[in-house]
């Protein structure tokens, strides 16, 4: 079959979707129906695929499953890939079952380290789990206390390694994520990082008053933008014990449920979104993103209420910034 491309410039884009709170600035969108849309991120001049793969889904996974659900992602078009050393043995897994396609994306990796010493090993091991001589992305991992900050940035700090590996060409371009609002604005303003990986979660952003700030200024800085827990619902409540593998959250589990989540993440200036880790959940995201739609106006409002309505797993401020 016949694939059309083309793009939507930055002006449409936001014409699209900047009615959506905190979307000020619109970002180019390439289409290849039927894979999935592809966006730019920020100013690094790549385009990566409206979803993630997070590397949760082949934790504990067999070597036949990894390979069929990469193989699976590559198919819908995904060519952005994120893990992690604190996803089990995630980083084992997928680096053998990305090595066929290695070359064609954009790979991820991060560290909860968040001093040289320690981030440099980290790096060193990560690279050897996936197979790989560089990381496209390089990211301080879910960085959320005040203390986090300063020991990243201190003599001594992980901001060291990750200033010393891009020079060595082990690592491309310079990001984070963060837990919360009080980190993520501290880090953008120490430092130009290249992206942002952050929760954009309707109940978060209205209930929680979470994210809108943060947005704003990543795209004020020319940032990428990935987002988190799209399809995050609510926290458990107390005393649940039956919960959806490789979920602390409670996630959106219904089709409809689930792509009104999705929805409402992609149609701010985002780059792409990261499903849960779950594999029958990132399977169901894979479905619902082909031929996504913007929010109209009608339906940010429905969203809103819903929202509101939402017990948030972030807030803003946080009780952890300290």
């Amino acid at each position: 079959m016949d694939r059309r491309r083309f793009l939507v410039s930055t002006t449409a884009a936001a014409s699209l979707i900047g009615f959506i709170p905190g979307a000020a600035a619109g970002i180019s969108r390439e289409f290849d129906p039927p894979r999935l849309e592809k966006r730019s991120l920020g100013k690094t001049g790549e385009k990566l695929s409206m979803l993630g793969f997070g590397g949760i889904v082949v934790m504990n996974a067999t070597t036949q499953q990894a390979a069929s659900r990469v193989a699976e992602a590559i198919d819908y078009g995904v060519n952005y890939f994120d893990v992690a050393p604190t996803y089990g043995n995630a980083e084992v897994m997928l680096g053998p079952a990305l090595k066929p396609y290695r070359k064609k994306v954009f790979l991820a990796c991060k560290t909860t380290e968040r001093k040289k010493e320690g981030a440099r090993k980290e790096l060193e091991q990560s690279l050897k789990n996936l197979q790989t001589d560089h990381f496209d992305l390089y990211q301080l991992h879910a960085v959320t206390t005040k203390q986090d900050v300063e020991t990243i940035f201190a003599k001594g700090g992980a901001m060291e390694t990750f200033l010393e590996a891009r020079k060595e060409g082990k690592v491309r371009f310079i990001g984070f994520s963060a837990h919360s609002v009080e980190a993520a604005m501290s880090l953008m303003d120490r430092f130009d990082f290249d992206t942002i990986l952050f929760p954009v979660n309707f109940a978060t952003w209205y209930a929680g008053n979470f994210g809108p700030q943060v947005l704003k200024k990543a795209q004020e800085k020319g940032m990428g933008i990935l987002a988190l827990k799209a399809m995050a619902k609510q926290p458990y409540p107390k005393g649940t014990k039956k919960k959806v593998p490789k979920c602390w959250y409670q996630p959106l589990t219904t089709e409809e449920e689930a792509k009104m989540g999705l929805r409402f993440t992609l149609s701010h200036a985002v780059t792409a979104a990261i499903p849960p880790g779950n594999e029958n959940l990132f399977r169901m995201a894979l479905k619902l993103a082909v031929g996504f739609k913007p929010l109209t106006p009608a339906e940010v409002e429905e969203v809103k209420k819903k929202g509101l309505a939402t017990p948030p797993i972030f807030k803003y401020p946080s009780e952890k910034y300290t």
